[in-house]
């Protein structure tokens, strides 16, 4: 019997040591799944370089016609101000070429920083949203529902929000899977839904958004001062030459090449610039001004001349919301992985003029709550003033956005 019972034992023992060994085994096996970088698994159509550093939209290629189209000019009357040099008056036009290069290499500053940097794009979510029953969030208010892409859910397209006392239909993307922030667009060209969204720019090859807008009212404002520059002083060297200027004209076609080109890049640049000077004093956004959303309806976003060119150009900037270096599954699309900086406890407000305000706690909200935290405006919003029938979705929000005045 004691022999009987030594054999059991040692059975049992060897049974649990290969169990044991078999887990170790799994385990192990578990840890060698291959491992990519984000942005080598990115869903949207865009193209990156520097291993993820550089994030550029899928027409990128459009930058080298930029760039000669500014450069060209610049270094021809760079080279024209150098010859000059030598012949008379090496003061002035050493002055002259000095600001010229200055000017130049602001703008190709700027256009980079445009171009190559996240201009604020979402994060879409991996799966859809799964309601649970007992929930309380108010998801059946709209008899619209999205069933394209999550034909197992009923998801309502549209959704009313408040931000300044004003109710603003927001809707849901069938692509990222969520609500879009207020201001937010799906941009069809490098697939992505992009805070506050301008439009996109095929001259720079990127989205215009809420993380670049500002270097690009620089780009187009010192692109302008360039061809204005140019324009001048282009004058002035046929003016300062001995003779009639219809004959300096005829003998030095260089600098009427680049009065011509400059004059006729001025009224495109230029142009451009007043338009977006006109945008950012109103607070609108390409987007919006082209779908006339403000016509006959108030902006709830306006501020004042100042508040509004100060949210601009002088707001800090939020962090992305992306990480790209980071390290996924190769199998896995690179969906719902955000940087560090842009954490799960914090988020950027960018209806707040930049603050970073923390989050609620997961286990405290329903769960369309966790997955779904972001809205967009829609094509029409209706006015709201106090004592509104409409009632604010907790599954969206904990209060009222209210934007300083």
């Amino acid at each position: 019997m004691q022999r009987e019972r030594m054999s059991k034992k040692k059975s049992s023992q060897v049974h649990c040591i290969s169990s044991h060994d078999h887990i170790l085994m799994m385990a192990s096996t578990s840890k060698h799944i291959p491992e990519i970088r984000l942005y080598k698994a990115w869903k949207g159509n865009n193209r990156f370089f520097c291993g993820g550093r550089l994030i550029f939209g899928p027409d990128v290629n459009s930058l080298f016609l930029t760039s000669f189209l500014i450069g060209a000019p610049a270094l021809t009357f760079c080279i024209r101000m150098l010859v000059r040099m030598q012949k008379a008056d090496p003061i002035f036009n050493y002055t002259v070429l000095t600001s010229a290069f200055i000017l130049t290499l602001l703008v190709f500053t700027f256009l980079f920083l445009t171009s190559a940097r996240d201009p604020g794009i979402i994060p879409r979510n991996k799966t859809s949203v799964n309601l649970e029953d007992g929930s309380n969030s108010s998801l059946t208010q709209s008899m619209e529902w999205v069933n394209n892409k999550t034909p197992h859910l009923k998801i309502p397209r549209t959704k009313d929000v408040f931000i300044n006392g004003y109710t603003i239909k927001v809707k849901f993307c069938e692509t990222c899977l969520l609500y879009r922030p207020p201001r937010a667009s799906h941009c069809s060209i490098c697939n992505n839904c992009v805070q506050r969204f301008d439009h996109h720019c095929p001259w720079v090859g990127q989205c215009i958004a809420h993380r670049n807008y500002p270097f690009f009212i620089c780009f187009i404002s010192t692109s302008t001062l360039l061809c204005i520059y140019i324009f001048v002083f282009s004058w002035i060297n046929l003016i300062r030459q001995p003779g009639r200027l219809s004959s300096t004209m005829s003998h030095d076609i260089v600098s009427v090449i680049l009065i011509i080109y400059s004059f006729i890049s001025i009224w495109f640049v230029g142009g451009l610039t007043i338009f977006h000077v006109y945008l950012m004093s109103t607070n609108q956004t390409t987007y919006e001004n082209f779908r006339s959303r403000y016509d006959k309806k108030e902006n709830p976003y306006k501020r004042g001349l100042l508040k509004n060119v100060k949210e601009v150009l002088f707001a800090k900037i939020p962090p992305s919301q992306l990480d790209l270096r980071a390290m996924v599954p190769e199998e896995d699309d690179g969906s719902e992985y955000e940087s560090e900086e842009y954490s799960s406890s914090i988020r950027y407000d960018n209806e707040m003029g930049g603050k970073v305000t923390k989050r609620e706690s997961p286990e405290k909200l329903p769960l369309p709550t966790q997955n779904l935290d972001n809205i967009d405006i829609s094509n029409e919003y209706e006015t709201a003033r106090d004592g509104a029938s409409s009632e604010l979705d907790p599954s969206f929000f904990s209060s009222q956005l209210d934007l300083p005045k």
